[in-house]
């Protein structure tokens, strides 16, 4: 959906190998997925129960991993290459190159920490990030509601994906739908509800609030030229700025507004400054250079 690679199947996940399909389904397939050989035969009591762990913990990684099982009696040429020398014995290859292994049956907690590490020496998964990109693009050229069910279903592979979480979030705020976008913010799993894409998220909700009862901005722009020192009309038409897309706008009027009176209404100003630079990415330009303003007034 929407070029999101989908969890791969159980045969494709764990297959039977062989010499000749060796290159295809661990050297080429290793640079996608880590890939788990396992070297058995039907005689080998250990193997019995070392190989049903490893399918178990590859299933459980869904996807992130894949297992090989070669039969060292029917593939004696590999196991040869490989210097197998006793069974079961377990290698892991990343990126075409073998990179870890072991020997014997291990515990179900080893082969669990063996796939993780596996899993991080890979890196990110390709597919998904690939799919948050292609998200985030819909997002930006307005097809929110695409961006809304690709973010959804990279959430269905990975509930925690933090990226994914907060895109969700401000797609249902791009379609409109602020309630949605609370009810998000307040289901957000704990490991990545403080965290900087729900945070800004969060913002934005804020943001999109204050947004709904902006007033009309020419009004307020032709008020305050008549009543220039008027610290609401200010407040009023930052306000609509910002709901208007104008960011650079709201942030330069919030901050004259905070230089003549930083206590105005509780500190309004600052508070709004606060949210808005929150919204933006920790980088954007806008962000960067109105937190040096802003500080520098507060340090004057």
């Amino acid at each position: 959906m929407f070029g999101l690679t989908e969890t791969p199947v159980a045969a494709d996940l764990i297959k039977d190998g062989t010499e000749a399909s060796f290159m295809k389904d661990v050297i080429e397939a290793s640079r996608d997925v880590p890939v788990i050989v396992d070297f058995w035969a039907t005689w080998c009591g250990p193997c019995k129960q070392l190989t049903p762990a490893l399918e178990a913990a590859v299933t459980a990684a869904k996807g992130k991993v894949k297992l090989v099982k070669i039969d060292v009696d029917k593939n004696q040429m590999i196991a040869g290459q490989l210097r197998i020398q006793s069974i079961p014995t377990v290698y892991a290859f990343v990126n075409g190159q073998p990179v870890d292994g072991f020997q014997g049956a291990v515990p179900g907690s080893e082969i669990k920490k063996f796939v993780d590490g596996l899993i991080a020496m890979a890196g990110p998964d390709k597919g998904l990030t690939e799919a948050l990109e292609m998200a985030e693009q819909m997002l930006t050229d307005g097809a929110a509601a695409d961006a809304a069910e690709t973010f959804a279903a990279i959430l269905a592979e990975e509930p925690e994906n933090a990226a994914a979480y907060g895109g969700l979030i401000r797609a249902q705020l791009a379609l409109g739908d602020l309630d949605q976008a609370e009810a998000l913010v307040a289901a957000a799993p704990a490991k990545i509800a403080g965290g900087p894409e729900v945070s800004a998220a969060k913002a934005q909700i804020e943001l999109a609030r204050q947004a709904a009862n902006a007033g009309p901005e020419q009004e307020l722009r032709a008020a305050l030229a008549r009543d220039p020192g008027n610290l609401q009309l200010m407040f009023d038409l930052a306000t609509a700025l910002q709901a208007a897309g104008d960011v650079q706008g709201a942030v330069d009027l919030l901050l004259d507004l905070f230089k003549l009176d930083r206590e105005w209404n509780e500190g309004a100003a600052k508070t709004l400054l606060l949210t808005i630079f929150g919204a933006l990415k920790p980088q954007d330009p806008i962000a960067l250079a109105g937190r040096r303003r802003l500080s520098s007034m507060i340090f004057a």
